[in-house]
C-alpha cells in the first residue's frame, strides 16, 4: 500500500451476505452497498430480472465485473473466510488457503444449482459429514472479537455459520476467476499491493451502531456502514494501521491460515 496520508482506493464495496435457500434464489438479506473518493455509499441494485433481490451467483459475477476494471476497490463481506486451525488439524488438510477452498467445495458444493446448506448439513447433497467442526471450535480472530460467533455455531441468533458455509465456494470462484487482479487479504499477504483491489472478512456490528440507521432495513445498514467504514479508514489514513494488527510472530501465521476480520486489533 501507498503512504498512509493518501486514499489508496477509488471504491469501497460493503456486501451483507446471506445463507439462505439456493445460489440462484432472491434473498432479501443479501445487499451490496458502494462508496467512492469523493461520494457516500449508495445501494448497488441487482440487474433487472424477474428476481427482485440479489442473488450469490449473481453477486459474485457482478463482483467479477467490477474488479475486473482498473479501479482498486476494497470489498468486505460480513462471513467468515476460512476454518479454524483445529478443523485443519482433524481433517489432515496442509495449511493452505487456496487447498482448503478446493477441498470445502468438494465436500461442500453449496454453489450447486438448487442446493441449499441445510442439504448439505443433513447428507442429501454432496459429502459434508467428511468436514465438519464444533460449534466450541473458534478462530483466533473470534476469540479476539469477543462477540463473534463460531464458523461452526448454525441456528442461533447471530449466526454466521450458514453465510460462510454458502459463501465460501463463491470466494473459491473469484479467486480463480480474477487471478492477480485482486488480494484476498490476509491469506495472499498483510500488504496488499498498489493498484490491486482486495477482498476481506469483516464484521458489521464492529461500526453499525457508530452510524445513525437512518431509514434502511438491518441487512442495509449493515452492507452501508460496511462501505462507509472501509471508505473512512482509507480517506483518513488509518486503514494501514487496522491491515497491520497487533500479533506475535505464531499467531499472524495461523492467522493467514485461519483469516482475520478486518478492525480486530
Amino acid at each position: 500500500m501507498s503512504n498512509a496520508n493518501s486514499p489508496v482506493f477509488e471504491r469501497y464495496i460493503g456486501i451483507d451476505y446471506s445463507g439462505a435457500k439456493a445460489q440462484t434464489s432472491s434473498l432479501k438479506g443479501l445487499r451490496v452497498f458502494m462508496a467512492h473518493r469523493a461520494s457516500p455509499p449508495i445501494e448497488v441494485e441487482p440487474p433487472a430480472s424477474p428476481r427482485k433481490y440479489w442473488t450469490r451467483r449473481g453477486v459474485a459475477e457482478w463482483l467479477v465485473g467490477q474488479l475486473s476494471a482498473n479501479q482498486p476497490s476494497l470489498v468486505g463481506i460480513d462471513h467468515g473466510f476460512s476454518f479454524p486451525r483445529r478443523y485443519f488439524e482433524t481433517h489432515l488438510l496442509a495449511l493452505d488457503w487456496a487447498n482448503f477452498l478446493d477441498d470445502f467445495q468438494r465436500h461442500w458444493p453449496t454453489d450447486d444449482d438448487h442446493t441449499y446448506v441445510d442439504f448439505v448439513r443433513h447428507g442429501n447433497h454432496g459429502i459434508g459429514a467428511a468436514r465438519s467442526g464444533e460449534p466450541r471450535w473458534k478462530r483466533l480472530t473470534e476469540v479476539r472479537a469477543g462477540a463473534a460467533k463460531s464458523v461452526f455455531h448454525f441456528d442461533v441468533q447471530g449466526s454466521v455459520a450458514k453465510s460462510t458455509h454458502a459463501g465460501l465456494p463463491w470466494l473459491r470462484y473469484l479467486r480463480n476467476t480474477l487471478g492477480n487482479r485482486v488480494h484476498f487479504w490476509p491469506f495472499e499477504g498483510w500488504e496488499i499491493p498498489v493498484g490491486v483491489s482486495a477482498i476481506l472478512e469483516v464484521y458489521p456490528a464492529l461500526w453499525s451502531r457508530g452510524f445513525p440507521r437512518e431509514n434502511r432495513t438491518p441487512d442495509q445498514h449493515d452492507a452501508w456502514s460496511v462501505a462507509a467504514w472501509l471508505r473512512g479508514a482509507d480517506m483518513n489514513g488509518s486503514l494501514a494501521e487496522f491491515l497491520k494488527p497487533s500479533l506475535t510472530q505464531e499467531d499472524r501465521a495461523t492467522a493467514q491460515i485461519e483469516g482475520w476480520i478486518l478492525g480486530i486489533k
